[in-house]
């Protein structure tokens, strides 16, 4: 019991952060071994030296990316790619003096048991590297031991993914006593690992020690073991670390690779227009080519007396003659392909971002920040989006959580533990219960308790102060919960959690596991032993996890609580236990081990010893947690419908809580008729698919088949519909059976879904919330698609819609990083969309329209010049004309046109919606 996998310690919620593919993720597979301190191992087993990368980093790319067309003049030409080459050759310089300035930094590497000081980029896999309070790591390292007496340290990762709280890190307990430059320097392992990928909430890993005289030790490292280069130590005085990852291996610099560019309609339908004016130029070419020959077959007319032909020419070669002509009138109208658009049309998408990160009414003071655009290109599509898929929690709702209530045994309590609600009587649970059930609430988690030290105006410390710190809100009120009831968190010191119970008496429970909470799973669950050497597991999670793995009996007590709360918009946790004897624990623990150590699929072998250890328990009772409705988001869903955007809100949450939000925030009016395909609709049927089947048809009939096909529908109708349907019944749809009746349920259920106003997904994956995306998208008409989250798990249909929107929440800033545009709060929507997007579009519209008009009108005149000169090839306008005409003249007052023109006033976008059509 005395030496633990790294899966027994606490650890922050790794395992909730989705793992999206990443750009270069499939091409890095196996493993590498590192020696630690670069210490030959004392066994004679052999050991293959592996080449690694140097610690340099290098983000200078020294490449010129032209936007030319196949047809152009040379100094026009030339004029673009100089502009650009300037442009970007000044931002590869920046960012070369940036690599330069962090290669040049100094670290603490520790050779021969002292400090040695290097250059950032002399650091080589395998070295042991000293990191001090508020430096950051200079490459991705495994953390082996800080000055914290239970080896854990606090990083934030702002620079990565952009949380700015604070995340608690640990160590094996092996290696957590060497604290001293000496004791690191003695340590001989090795540490096998995965190769480098970009995911940053992902590692496999385990480490092997050496000691004389005893077999050597494997523990299993995780993401929880590693440190990440640009992350920035806090609250800890030092750490020491071994080098795995450096320079462009690390997961920062594999991260700058990017991900898939998105490209705008206005974009695509440049280069419809560009074909088109292409087939144009050839067709002023072919017909001025013929028609000079048809000139040139009239006597004289091939050599009048003032031009006679040489005798060279009299013998070339017709048909190339023919074809030097060709090219010679290519040349000439070459000018009707509007080359300095490209630079035109990027300056002003450029530029134009600047008006959304300046905007004022966009900024929250709450968090000091604004909006943020990372992807300037989809300026236009802000104006043209017709379906919105919006996250709930976080995104709709503050997640801001305040414990409103809970039920223990079926029996209600309000706001302290004497107040009951008399569902079963006036009366209340037994009090061991109780006290098990807020027993559970205060170890049942991954809460880390943050000290302070508290100044006073002189500069002594007169004290300190302690504050929780979690990944996620809900955890953080649950344990408020508890403290209001009498027992309260006071932390983890050694592996070991302190509850102060009602008598003010400490209690102190040995944490063996933490089987960590994931959305496949739903839950997650601790193993503790408790001073007597009793050992409970403790679970906590949606009822619809819980429920199945407890008995009936127990269910029905709580049922009515959790459906009432869900009703009234609460979120709703549920809480089991049992008891496990030493000799299952010891069966239990070995299998944790095993999978823990496993280097291929241990999060999929993790997850069947999970299920099989969390069978069989008891449920306890359920809680409830208010997540306030966000300001003016009422008010901006009902803004988007009135644009005609249909609004489409895909939660994981339970269905009665997200359909009382979409009420609350008017997605769902009260005249609004639900169609309901949810499981429970179907449940107790022999075939699902059958009753699938009817209600899809009947649905069908009742939206589409009914419907006069003249009839047209609008926002104020009197009778609308919304659908509701969960994540198992989607799986059916999206995933049919080889049922020939099946494959046609996602076409019968597409049509349904656009007809209706509304429509809400709950209980639904991350993949699923992008597979309901992609199948929109790709829909007759293919629709422009907005998703908007704040979350990991709202990442895969952030990327997967046309554009994507982060809300710069508090369940990081995974969906902030990885989206188009970033914003504080959901109310910004609607200026985003209805004034700044709708401006965008109609700017981007008459510049593109602009160029090409002014383009065919200014050849025109040329081409019509041929007929007056014998198509000799004879241009009208002089040459620098031709040259300036399109770089100087024309180029900056459309510029500022289509940055500054607002052929309708915000304000007047704002209060009707309607405009945005």
């Amino acid at each position: 019991m005395e030496q633990k996998t790294a899966a027994s310690h606490a650890q922050p919620n790794w395992s909730k952060h989705i793992h999206v593919p990443l750009v270069g993720e499939e091409k890095r597979v196996g493993t590498r071994t590192v020696l630690v301190g670069h210490h030959p191992l004392p066994t004679p087993e052999a050991y293959i030296p592996q080449k690694f990368c140097s610690n340099q980093i290098v983000s200078s790319k020294v490449i010129v990316d032209t936007p030319t067309s196949p047809v152009t003049s040379g100094l026009p030409l030339f004029f673009v790619i100089t502009i650009t080459a300037i442009k970007q050759g000044y931002e590869d310089w920046l960012r070369h003096r940036a690599d330069k300035e962090v290669n040049k930094s100094t670290v603490l590497v520790i050779e021969d048991a002292k400090q040695v000081k290097k250059e950032c980029e002399g650091i080589k896999v395998g070295d042991i590297v000293e990191v001090k309070s508020d430096e950051t790591f200079p490459c991705d390292l495994i953390f082996l031991a800080s000055t914290h007496k239970d080896g854990c340290c606090y990083v934030t990762t702002a620079s990565l993914d952009g949380e700015s709280n604070v995340k608690t890190h640990y160590t094996v307990q092996d290696t957590a006593k060497l604290h001293t430059c000496q004791a690191i320097d003695c340590l001989t392992a090795t540490i096998e690992c995965e190769q480098p990928q970009p995911d940053l909430y992902k590692f496999v890993g385990r480490i092997t020690i050496y000691k004389d005289g005893q077999e050597p030790v494997a523990r299993a490292l995780g993401p929880e073991n590693l440190l990440l280069k640009g992350a920035t130590l806090k609250n800890t005085p030092r750490i020491y670390g071994v080098a795995v990852y450096t320079g462009m291996e690390t997961k920062m610099a594999l991260n700058y690779q990017g991900k898939s560019q998105k490209r705008s309609a206005v974009e695509k339908s440049i280069n419809m227009f560009l074909i088109v004016y292409l087939c144009i130029l050839v067709g002023k070419a072919i017909i001025c080519t013929t028609l000079k020959y048809v000139w040139q077959s009239v006597p004289f007319h091939d050599e009048p007396w003032y031009n006679q032909r040489t005798q060279k020419d009299k013998e070339a070669f017709k048909l190339l003659k023919m074809f030097t002509d060709f090219l010679s009138f290519m040349v000439l109208f070459n000018f009707i392909i509007p080359v300095s658009m490209y630079v035109t049309v990027e300056m002003q998408k450029f530029l134009g971002s600047f008006f959304i990160s300046w905007d004022k009414e966009m900024y929250d003071v709450s968090c000091n920040e604004g909006a943020l655009v990372n992807t300037s290109d989809l300026n236009e599509e802000l104006g043209q989006v017709e379906y919105v898929f919006s996250d709930k929690t976080g995104t709709l709702t503050e997640n801001t959580m305040e414990f409103i209530e809970c039920s223990i045994d079926g029996y209600k309590y309000g706001d302290s533990i004497t107040e009951v609600d008399g569902l079963k009587g006036h009366g209340k649970a037994e009090k061991n219960r109780e006290e098990l059930f807020l027993r559970a609430l205060c170890l049942c988690h991954t809460v880390q308790v943050q000290q302070k030290d508290e100044m006073d105006s002189g500069g002594s410390q007169t004290g300190s102060t302690s504050k929780y710190v979690a990944a996620s809100p809900d955890e953080i009120a649950l344990l408020q919960g508890a403290q209001k009831y009498g027992f309260t968190f006071l932390g983890q010191e050694n592996n070991f959690m302190n509850v102060q119970n009602r008598k003010k008496e400490i209690e102190r429970y040995e944490l063996l596991n933490v089987l960590d909470f994931d959305c496949v799973r739903r839950r997650m669950s601790v193993l503790v032993k408790s001073h007597d050497g009793s050992i409970y597991l403790f679970c906590k999670g949606a009822d619809s996890a819980i429920f199945p793995r407890v008995p009936e009996a127990d269910v029905q007590k709580t049922r009515i609580h959790v459906e009432r709360n869900a009703m009234d918009g609460y979120r709703t946790l549920c809480v089991a236990y049992k008891e496990i004897s030493h000799h299952d624990y010891h069966i239990i623990d070995t299998r944790v081990k095993e999978a823990t150590m496993a280097l291929q699929d241990r999060e999929a072998k993790m997850a069947q010893v999970f299920d099989d250890i969390e069978r069989n328990m008891h449920l306890i009772g359920s809680t409830a947690v208010e997540d306030k409705l966000q300001d003016f988001a009422a008010e901006t869903i009902e803004a988007m419908h009135t644009a005609g955007m249909k609004i489409w809100v895909l939660t994981g949450d339970k269905l009665e809580t997200a359909q009382a939000t979409c009420y609350a925030c008017k997605l769902f009016q009260t005249n609004t008729e639900l169609l309901h395909l949810t499981a429970k609709i179907m449940e107790g049927e022999d075939r699902k698919e059958d009753r699938l089947h009817e209600l899809l048809v009947d649905y069908h009939k009742k939206l589409v088949s009914d419907v006069p096909p003249n009839a047209k529908r609008s926002w104020t109708l009197s009778h609308e519909y919304g659908l509701v349907i969960d994540g198992a019944t989607l799986a059916l749809i999206l995933n049919p059976s080889q049922d020939s009746r099946s494959s046609h349920y996602k076409s019968i259920f597409l049509q349904i879904c656009l007809k209706c106003t509304a429509v809400l997904c709950c209980r639904m994956a991350p993949l699923q919330k992008a597979q309901i995306v992609r199948m929109v998208k790709c829909s007759k008409g293919s629709p422009i698609t907005l998703a908007v989250g704040d979350g990991a798990n709202d990442v895969s249909m952030i990327l997967e819609a046309h554009v994507g929107i982060g809300i710069k929440g508090k369940e990081g800033r995974q969906a902030a990083r990885n989206s188009d545009y970033a914003i504080p709060k959901f109310k910004d929507l609607k200026k985003l969309l209805l004034a700044h997007g709708h401006l965008y579009y109609v700017r981007i519209s008459h510049l593109v329209q602009y160029f090409f008009y002014k383009n065919l009108c200014f050849i025109f005149p040329q081409f019509l010049y041929q007929f007056f000169c014998g198509f000799s090839q004879q241009p009208l306008y002089d040459a620098a004309y031709l040259t300036m005409f399109n770089i100087c003249f024309t180029s900056m007052p459309i510029v500022a046109y289509s940055l500054l023109e607002q052929h309708v006033p915000i304000d007047t976008l704002m209060a009707f919606p309607k405009l945005y059509l």
